[in-house]
């Protein structure tokens, strides 16, 4: 049978059955000619005067990419940087994933070579802009040497160096060599706004096409020749380990290969995923639970509370607390976050091949330098043995910040000599992942003449920085935990932040989609919607009248009730709720309206966001990533909940751990405000809105006070009360 015969849509849907052993049958061949061609970063012969451009003598003009492309579409927008300030002919733009590599593509934000926490733009601002900038005057000098003019009366556009005044242009392709001898310039001027050509353009995005296609290489897409798949079964308990493996069964099942047993798990490796999976539930395992094989969220949940208790390091602290909160009409709330699994599009999954003296990976993720140096450990080779072969992320949303599923593999392929591509089921990845931490906020707060004249604040919760990035864990202080609490937006006279480390028996936790600013700006913006009804203000006007020093919140503000038709009547059981935060150096205002049934189901009518996040690069990106942080928070706040009982997950798949699908998102509007401040973040600013703009739509409807996610649908029926 003839391995590149191709099966039709219409074969496929009218074939039934023999279709289906049909396709069963062509994978493993398909394996042989398949194997991803991961480009080099390849410099001889080109201009190439950082680590950021590559331009040969056609003027193909190739673009490092220092961040992972995970669907935010960074790629474009950081392209978009560096190819307006070098000039280039955007038509010849093309990208290539930089390899690790922390000297050369540390993300300014952190040190090493991450993406996260929104900081692509905001961080690479500058650099990539003076490395644009750097190359283009190299290649004028050239031009102008060729030409023997003074490089002050040269110019360049799309590609070219132009000299106006003889009528004469050179390409940057004819120009590379030339342009490779020349000493680059120091503090060379970068453009001023108003002469952008490509940033501020809604462009198409460079990765789209191969996305639609199907010519996009994910990490799960990698197919080596002689590759096995590996299915993986980690202990059901947090911590436990390994005990007794019976693989007599397994052993039997056609097309498996090998049982591996690792300290605390078990990997079946098969010519397919089919024969792996079908292996691993052969298995007869018993597991040593360890000491957590009682842990349940109850006990979890009473940590917190008794922790919160306590009180914290001081963050923040203006004026006089005691005093203020002595006086005036007193206000006590906690709000508290549950834990949140990251449950990516693309389940876990890494590709490795391991030889006595190197290691190769085929993944997506987050920390590709932190995953070669991981990876060396576990196969025993030297750091400068490692290659990491980076992917399109299928998600990311801070499960890839972790490196322990490329690890596992590479424990897997050193016993087989063939690669091994390791992917775990959706069930694995949601009872095993790095989670968002459950998190307990408690505001005390006091009015005098309607406004706030005291705010105090005591976040308790995980510190993820101490355990992921020691250095920037200092003086018992989370940064990322106090983050959009410390800069709360309003102007409080006498404010006070406090924080409390509160780490969760035995569950893991980690950076989810949003960070710090997830529960921080959910217990603000619900606390404040809270003291406008007892000061009996409108929310909007109540949020004006202490935004008078910050002109950008309170412009997003305006705009956003402009739009979104604040104050207008509504139905019976209809609400509008409204959020306004600083994330990540950009300013957001929100608006949810939704309404809520006699039963308290909910229904989301209308979303309205108003972003000002400086320069916006590229408007679309912006509004996307807007939309889908609004639908991604909002999943959450309706449905998110990761509960423990016995150490062990209870949710598994997307029956119990459920997405927000197509019907249940309503119109989203969001208008991008034109500011010339430097760019913000902004791929997790809308993940922050939602949730607090929901859960004050849901008060202004019924009246009842949620201070819980996810939201709790018996509260909201007639006749219950919160």
């Amino acid at each position: 049978m003839n391995a590149h015969h191709s099966v039709s849509r219409r074969a496929l849907l009218t074939g039934g059955l023999a279709t289906g052993f049909l396709l069963a049958f062509h994978l493993p061949l398909r394996a042989a000619v398949n194997e991803p061609v991961q480009p080099k970063d390849v410099t001889d012969g080109k201009f190439a005067p950082n680590a950021f451009i590559r331009i040969d003598e056609t003027g193909r003009t190739v673009l490092m990419m220092p961040q992972v492309e995970m669907g935010q579409g960074v790629y474009t927008s950081i392209s978009m940087i560096i190819a307006e300030e070098l000039d280039a002919d955007w038509a010849k733009v093309e990208v290539l994933h930089a390899p690790p590599d922390d000297k050369l593509y540390a993300n300014p934000a952190f040190g090493l070579q991450a993406t996260g926490g929104s900081t692509s733009i905001r961080a690479w601002w500058k650099p990539l802009r003076a490395a644009g900038a750097t190359a283009r005057a190299m290649l004028v000098q050239a031009a102008a040497a060729q030409w023997g003019v003074d490089p002050a009366s040269c110019t360049a556009s799309k590609g070219e160096v132009i000299h106006a005044a003889s009528g004469r242009k050179l390409g940057y392709g004819a120009l590379a060599l030339a342009a490779q001898g020349q000493t680059p310039p120091k503090d060379v001027p970068v453009k001023d706004p108003k002469d952008f050509v490509l940033i501020g353009q809604p462009l198409k995005r460079l990765d789209t096409p191969d996305k639609v296609n199907g010519k996009a290489v994910y990490g799960i897409d990698a197919i080596l020749p002689g590759m096995k798949i590996a299915a993986i079964a980690n202990c059901p308990v947090f911590g436990g380990k390994v005990g007794k493996v019976d693989d007599s069964a397994a052993v039997k099942i056609a097309g498996v290969r090998k049982v591996v047993v690792l300290d605390d798990a078990v990997a079946v490796i098969g010519d397919h995923m089919w024969a792996a999976k079908k292996g691993l539930e052969a298995l007869k395992i018993e597991w040593n639970e360890g000491a957590n094989a009682g842990i349940s969220t109850r006990d979890i949940w009473q940590n917190l509370r008794d922790a919160s208790a306590k009180d914290g390091v001081v963050a923040k602290s203006t004026g006089d607390i005691a005093k203020a909160l002595a006086s005036g009409d007193k206000f006590e709330a906690a709000y508290e976050l549950p834990f949140l699994a990251h449950a990516s599009m693309e389940p876990i999954n890494a590709t490795v091949r391991v030889t006595k003296d190197s290691c190769e990976i085929w993944t997506g993720t987050q920390i590709m330098t932190r995953v070669q140096s991981e990876a060396a450990k576990a196969a025993g080779v030297p750091l400068d043995k490692v290659i990491v072969n980076q992917h399109l992320l299928g998600g990311g949303f801070g499960r890839k910040l972790e490196p322990d599923m490329v690890v596992a593999a590479v424990k897997i392929a050193r016993q087989v000599d063939y690669p091994v591509k390791v992917i775990w089921t959706r069930e694995e990845d949601i009872q095993h992942d790095v989670y968002r931490p459950v998190y307990r906020d408690q505001i005390s707060a006091s009015l005098v003449d309607g406004k706030v004249s005291g705010w105090k604040y005591k976040v308790a919760g995980s510190a993820v920085l101490a355990r992921w990035l020691p250095p920037a864990f200092q003086k018992g202080i989370d940064i990322d935990a106090v983050d959009a609490a410390v800069d709360a937006p309003y102007d409080f006279a006498n404010f006070h932040v406090e924080y409390v480390r509160a780490e969760p028996p035995a569950v893991p936790t980690g950076f989810w989609r949003g960070v710090g600013p997830n529960n921080n700006v959910f217990a603000v913006e619900c606390a404040m919607d809270e003291l406008a009804r007892k000061a009996g203000k409108d929310p909007v006007e109540f949020r004006k009248s202490m935004l008078t020093k910050n002109p950008r919140a309170l412009a997003v503000l305006d705009l956003v009730a402009e739009k979104s038709g604040w104050g207008q009547p509504l139905p019976p059981r209809v609400g509008r709720g409204v959020c306004v935060q600083p994330s990540f150096a950009s300013f957001l205002a929100t608006v949810v309206e939704a309404e809520i049934d006699e039963l308290g189901e909910i229904t989301l009518r209308r979303i309205t966001s108003v972003v000002d996040t400086g320069i916006a690069v590229n408007p679309d990106t912006v509004k996307a990533q807007i939309e889908g942080g609004l639908i991604f928070g909002l999943t959450a706040a309706l449905y998110g909940e990761i509960t423990i009982e016995k150490g062990r997950v209870q949710q598994s798949n997307f029956h119990d751990y459920r997405m927000m699908r197509i019907n249940e998102t309503p119109k989203i509007e969001v208008i991008v405000v034109k500011s010339g401040e430097a760019p913000g973040g902004i791929g997790e600013a809308g993940v922050n809105a939602g949730p607090p703009a929901l859960r004050n739509a849901i008060l202004a409807a019924t009246g009842v006070t949620l201070r819980r996610l996810p939201v709790d649908r018996k509260l909201l029926a007639v006749g219950k009360k919160a």
